[in-house]
């Protein structure tokens, strides 16, 4: 594995290959995170009377998804 030093702090640079794994890690967490509140508000429309105190959670957890995602393609392509 090829590692760069960067010249004025000594600290390792990683490669571009390496980082997209990390931001694979990281998005999976994002996305399981907003699967859960997603799941939860499915649970609440499921067991409850009414369907929109689920709703707001599943549109919660929709909006969180995409607010993620959009968050990280920004800071991939600003790395790139």
């Amino acid at each position: 594995m090829a590692r760069k030093r960067s010249k004025s702090t000594g600290k390792r640079q990683m490669t571009e290959d390496q980082e997209f794994e990390v931001m694979k890690l990281v998005l999976d967490k994002f996305l399981w995170l907003g699967f859960i509140v997603m799941g939860w508000g499915m649970y609440q429309s499921l067991s409850q009377a009414s369907v929109t105190a689920g709703l707001w959670y599943m549109i919660a957890g929709a909006v969180m998804l995409i607010l993620f995602l959009v968050i990280i393609i920004k800071e991939y392509e600003v790395l790139k």
